[in-house]
């Protein structure tokens, strides 16, 4: 069996009625896939479990086939290996951040970018917010809030790619999840 997180992209934000998925029903739907052990953490749509598949696609085919289904719409999902979601939080560049873990957003890719804007980000980015891209993987620290950042409320059309963002304890608590399965 391996160990799997799903993170779901731009649900229950808002507080509207679109996009909603009560995690309850989340966990109970991915348990109806046959997935073992299945653990959610707060409402914004992560989940980590056990499934006998081996490919982060098939994982995510099910899942949205199940969500779409279940709840009437798909959102982005990204899907990683246990082992592959450790190595992003340990490789996190800005260990200065582990003091106050909201100002360290890890941003997901859906894959690795052909050409994000680097110049438009360093145009964008304030002088004390700083970030470091690693293939499918962008870490993003905003010391005086990610809420406030011109950059952070562009990024996703600067690097061309789907992305959903945790922040460090978010992160952090999603992985104490995961290393318990």
């Amino acid at each position: 069996m391996t160990v799997w997180i799903v993170l779901l992209r731009g649900v229950n934000v808002g507080g509207g009625k679109n996009n909603t998925i009560i995690m309850k029903d989340f966990k109970v739907m991915l348990e109806e896939l046959g997935y073992k052990g299945v653990k959610t953490y707060i409402q914004s749509g992560n989940a980590v479990f056990n499934a006998p598949e081996t490919s982060a696609e098939a994982i995510k085919q099910a899942v949205g086939k199940a969500i779409e289904r279940t709840f009437g719409f798909l959102p982005q999902i990204m899907v990683l290996k246990r082992e592959e979601f450790r190595q992003k939080f340990a490789d996190n560049p800005f260990p200065q951040a582990e003091d106050d873990p909201k100002t360290l957003m890890i941003c997901f890719l859906e894959r690795e970018p052909d050409a994000p804007n680097f110049d438009k980000m360093k145009e964008l980015q304030a002088d004390t917010e700083e970030f470091q891209f690693e293939g499918n993987t962008f870490y993003f620290y905003a010391p005086k809030g990610i809420g406030r950042s011109k950059l952070a409320e562009k990024l996703e059309r600067l690097l061309g790619v789907p992305v959903t963002a945790r922040n460090l304890r978010s992160v952090g608590k999603i992985l104490e999840l995961a290393e318990v399965l």
